[in-house]
């Protein structure tokens, strides 16, 4: 963060990045004079590794998660954004196929059909609650924003998109997640460097969706409705913030106001 100048990315290689740098500005206005006074907020689309250089915090949208690694790839973007996230560790956050992205390991996916960048020490479940026709919202509580300043205790509608959900969370591992690497149909990110892995930052699980609306959602018989514990749909693992969902496809920017924050605690 260079002195009073704030510098906010978003991934823009395919997916919905022009409606996070819509919420981005939303988030902007709502917090000003409080974002004046920590400093200027400069939002930026990033295509290259000299973009993303001078950035202090990004979001990787939602869209198609391998498109996304294949055009990294190609653009010789893939390393400078696992080096962003995982020895520079400064704050990103993926929606839906972004979480996908950021995860350490995925499943549902053939071997070498994509890479990860990692970041997240969970398991992601790609497409869990199925295909485009599938998709729905819901309304979620969510814990984190209740504690925001004049906190909107109105619920959040949330929209999933061929949505992924965290599986699991995996113990934080310093290097690859080797045991998950066994797996059927799973990828694993690689270690960025061996010392530079999460060390005992544990994953938090910050919101769930309750395994009730989901199989409302799906029309399921209400004697499968016992015992459910509900879906991980937010993580959140020091740096790193995921989310199953897409905030950016609603007009609500409550969720992009409380990220923002969080970056400028970590980078004052």
């Amino acid at each position: 963060m260079t002195p009073n100048v704030l510098r906010v990315g978003v991934l823009a290689l395919q997916g919905a990045f022009v409606e996070h740098v819509k919420l981005l500005r939303q988030a902007v206005a709502q917090m000003r004079p409080e974002s004046e006074a920590s400093g200027h907020i400069d939002i930026l689309e990033v295509r290259t590794a000299e973009e993303l250089r001078g950035c202090d915090a990004l979001i990787i949208p939602g869209g198609e998660s391998t498109t996304v690694s294949l055009v990294a790839e190609r653009s010789n973007l893939l390393e400078p954004l696992r080096h962003f996230v995982k020895v520079l560790r400064r704050p990103t956050w993926g929606t839906c196929a972004g979480l996908i992205l950021l995860a350490e390991s995925a499943n549902r996916i053939k071997k070498g059909g994509q890479e990860l960048i990692g970041g997240l020490d969970v398991r992601v479940n790609r497409n869990y609650f199925g295909r485009q026709t599938e998709s729905f919202e819901a309304d979620l509580n969510l814990p984190f924003l209740e504690e925001e300043p004049s906190a909107d205790h109105e619920p959040f509608r949330g929209i999933f998109i061929r949505a992924p959900v965290v599986e699991k969370i995996l113990p934080p591992a310093s290097g690859e997640q080797k045991e998950e690497a066994v797996r059927d149909e799973t990828v694993i990110a690689p270690a960025k460097d061996a010392t530079q892995g999460q060390g005992s930052w544990p994953v938090e699980a910050l919101a769930t969706l309750p395994g009730r609306t989901r199989r409302l959602v799906e029309k399921v018989d209400a004697a499968e409705l016992d015992e459910e514990t509900g879906d991980i749909i937010a993580v959140r693992q020091r740096n790193v913030f995921g989310t199953s969902f897409h905030p950016e496809l609603t007009d609500d920017a409550r969720i992009h106001v409380w990220w923002l924050r969080t970056v400028f605690d970590a980078c004052s």
